[in-house]
């Protein structure tokens, strides 16, 4: 599968049946028809809606959709989103509100790249708008850098954040969401030994992966029921023409939307279903529970070949940061030279992604960190997305995130109104 055809191919598919969305609702609504109405043509009509929608998102990026803020002031102020650091991989952003004194919590959202743009955070980003000053990685879609910008592995993901961290300063405070967890450790630590000054002040490490063992699931121990070989096959492919990134060997971001997509399919199948229905009926909107949802999760970008392939050789399969064995550029990163910046760990206990106990191995990796540093936190009947997103994030996570921040900020960053809902843990 490791040709421009088979990527082609995939595009084609979804490009084919965007089009054919188009010409069912374009055919179904010919005012003509109007005179005498027919639920099939409703129907048609409705279908074609939803599938024009569906498979056009794929391929797009979704705006941040933040436009304004509401400060203590009673006003809406303007969010400018800022380009901190620019790179060819990814870029260090900043949502920077117009008139507003900048808050004393400086936050580093590191997102995910596994798959989904970095928006997947956007309700996260605007929760934490209204205590910190926030700042996120903004990974771009393999598909769209040249060849000529060379590869892109998890060192060079580290050395990224790295970069980002040292930018910020140490009076920053870090929130990795997910995939990124063990590699924002190794970040920390490798820090930790380069350029101790450059450390965040906190670390709160939410679902990820550190121990993949730990407590398996059927994502987590994926990498243990394929061989390399048959990965590279089956799931490599280069990018087509059309792109500017025209030859580079990437992970399609098609290709894991169906892997998601296939692991709740009578889920998904049911809700496209109903959506379908109430298009027909007049019920549905534009920006109705189901279009905001999969507006967000239809959205896929492709990912480097060389970041894919070796996140599950030596995250997964290997547990170089389990072990404490993972090397940038051939040097050691020891987990164990972080002893000033403390460290907190979420997980959910319903969550089927990345399991309780996978995250919290952090804390047993930090040896040279006295107790008194280290947190954790296991939220009752929350899944994946809802450790970081949704009711669980707002009403009990996120404050005991910030009690965490508060608590371990230097004496010239404690914030002029700290919100205190919850203890830290």
């Amino acid at each position: 599968m490791r040709y421009m055809a088979s990527y082609d191919l995939m595009e084609t598919m979804r490009n084919t049946n965007q089009w054919l969305g188009a010409s069912a609702l374009s055919l179904a609504s010919y005012p003509v028809f109007s005179m005498v109405p027919n639920p099939a043509l409703q129907w048609m009509a409705a279908w074609g809606e939803v599938t024009e929608r569906a498979y056009k998102r794929m391929v797009v990026k979704p705006d941040w959709g933040i436009r304004t803020f509401t400060g203590d002031d009673g006003r809406d102020h303007l969010v400018h989103i800022e380009t901190v650091i620019d790179k060819p991989f990814g870029n260090l952003i900043h949502f920077r509100i117009a008139g507003r004194e900048p808050r004393p919590r400086k936050v580093l959202l590191v997102a995910p790249m596994s798959g989904h743009y970095a928006t997947l955070l956007r309700s996260t980003v605007k929760s934490l708008l209204v205590d910190c000053e926030v700042y996120i990685t903004d990974w771009h879609n393999a598909r769209d850098i040249p060849v000529s910008e060379g590869k892109f592995d998890i060192e060079d993901y580290t050395l990224y954040l790295v970069d980002f961290m040292r930018h910020m300063g140490p009076d920053t405070h870090v929130i990795a969401v997910c995939q990124p967890a063990p590699l924002t450790l190794a970040a920390t630590a490798y820090l930790a030994e380069e350029d101790p000054k450059a450390q965040p002040r906190s670390l709160t490490l939410i679902g990820g992966p550190i121990d993949p063992d730990a407590t398996p699931t059927d994502v987590t121990d994926f990498g243990n029921r394929v061989s390399m070989g048959h990965l590279e096959q089956s799931m490599i492919q280069r990018v087509g023409f059309q792109h500017k990134g025209v030859g580079r060997p990437v992970y399609p971001g098609l290709l894991q939307l169906t892997s998601f997509i296939s692991m709740n399919s009578d889920r998904h199948a049911s809700a496209f279903r109903e959506q379908i229905l109430r298009t027909a009926r007049g019920e549905a909107s534009d920006h109705d529970a189901h279009n905001r949802f999969y507006d967000e999760y239809l959205a896929v970008m492709d990912m480097t070949a060389e970041f894919y392939l070796s996140t599950v050789e030596r995250i997964f399969k290997n547990r170089e940061i389990a072990k404490n064995e993972f090397t940038v550029n051939g040097r050691l990163v020891d987990i164990g030279k972080i002893t000033d910046v403390a460290v907190k760990t979420v997980e959910g206990a319903k969550d089927d992604i990345s399991a309780p106990g996978q995250c919290i191995a952090a804390l047993a990796l930090c040896t040279g960190l006295p107790d008194s540093k280290k947190a954790s936190h296991v939220e009752p009947d929350a899944g994946h997305y809802g450790i970081f997103a949704g009711k669980s994030w707002r009403n009990n996570i996120r404050p005991l995130v910030l009690e965490f921040i508060d608590a371990n900020s230097g004496p010239t960053a404690k914030p002029k109104a700290a919100n205190k809902n919850a203890a830290a843990k």
